[in-house]
């Protein structure tokens, strides 16, 4: 128990830190550096991962079973591609902080309910127990947008002060009315991993076992096809963009090799993020997926928000901007340990509704 948690934190610590690097990049435009990240994250670093981890590659996905699910996965992949380049055009125009808190906020409230469209209402303690969690959530989704406009006021009043002539990026450049738009359409399209995955994942997991793989491996082998088909709708568009901004010439910097190194340390950070998790939720057994993914998302936007002010995100920003950022973290916090613990009641109800049948079938037997 204590090693998955430990592997959760590790995860939500990777995912919270990845887009951190960018920061730090010189001589390339923001086509560049989230250009090179996606070719990177969605075709590189899985190949490699895959290839050198997983055995069987090719008869794991020439499985009847895979195949027949393959273009399922390869449509919702698709949404969810587009939902992360929309993450990382999020964080370019409001920061690590509120594009973290927001786009993952908005991919726990869709996704807690998407369930429920698919599958029905459950039982009315899960159901009130997530709702309350959702609330908590949206709570706080709202608090960090306010923060975000509260804190661009504060910017532009400070730089206002300051310079006559307004230096910096003009409002329709780094609009954070836009950033936080972006951030929440993103985070809605992401949500497109969960259904690629839900659809994926039990043929993959069968192939996968059949070629003598560890649990933890079906992991790599959902998110083969899904980084795959993701990343070619980025790599198109990127590669529009850099045509459109005549960015092509960027890559030529005396700072390409720090660059890459800076970007491929944010690809591997991103891809490893889901794998880690993946193991802390098999090393955490039946509590994996519940109690896994609330301390996995919580750890990531902690870090995130915390990665952001200490680099100077919210130095301009009045104590309302920061006290309504922390109030949204420390809702969306308690809203990701509540649906945590509605989701436990669920995976717990088919356990009690078993022993009850079983009581009964023993009374009627004896009876």
């Amino acid at each position: 128990m204590v090693e998955g948690i430990i592997w959760a934190l590790f995860a939500g610590l990777m995912l919270g830190l990845y887009a951190l690097p960018a920061k730090f990049t010189k001589g390339f435009k923001e086509e560049n550096t989230w250009g090179l990240f996606f070719m990177l994250t969605m075709f590189v670093v899985p190949i490699l991962a895959t290839f050198l981890i997983m055995k069987g590659v090719g008869n794991i996905y020439g499985a009847e079973d895979v195949q027949a699910i393959l273009p399922k996965m390869v449509v919702t992949s698709v949404l969810w591609g587009i939902g992360v380049m929309m993450w990382g055009k999020a964080i370019h125009h409001i920061g690590v902080s509120l594009g973290f808190s927001i786009f993952i906020g908005t991919v726990i409230l869709v996704g807690s309910l998407m369930p429920f469209l698919v599958e029905g209402l459950p039982e009315s303690k899960v159901f009130l127990t997530i709702m309350v969690g959702l609330l908590f959530v949206l709570a706080g989704i709202f608090a960090n947008g306010k923060a975000g406009i509260t804190r661009e006021a504060d910017e532009v009043a400070a730089k206002s002060q300051s310079s006559e002539d307004g230096d910096g990026e003009s409002a329709d450049k780094k609009s954070m009315a836009a950033g936080i738009l972006i951030a929440i359409v993103g985070g809605l399209l992401a949500t497109g991993f969960s259904f690629a995955n839900a659809v994926g994942r039990p043929p993959l997991h069968a192939a996968s076992q059949a070629q003598g793989n560890p649990e933890w491996v079906t992991a790599l082998a959902v998110m083969f096809p899904i980084f795959l088909s993701g990343g070619v709708i980025m790599a198109g568009y990127f590669a529009w963009q850099l045509t459109q901004k005549k960015a092509w010439g960027d890559f030529a910097t005396p700072s390409l090799a720090k660059n890459f190194v800076l970007i491929f340390v944010m690809a591997v950070f991103h891809y490893a993020a889901s794998a880690v998790f993946a193991y802390a939720a098999f090393k955490l057994g039946a509590v994996g997926n519940t109690v896994g993914y609330a301390i996995f998302n919580t750890a990531c936007v902690v870090t995130a928000i915390v990665s952001g002010i200490v680099t100077g995100e919210w130095k301009l920003a009045s104590s309302k901007a920061k006290n309504l950022l922390y109030a949204g973290l420390t809702c969306m916090v308690i809203g990701i340990l509540i649906i945590s613990l509605g989701n436990k009641f669920a995976t717990e109800q088919p356990v009690a509704d078993e022993i009850v049948a079983i009581e009964t079938l023993s009374v009627e037997t004896t009876s």
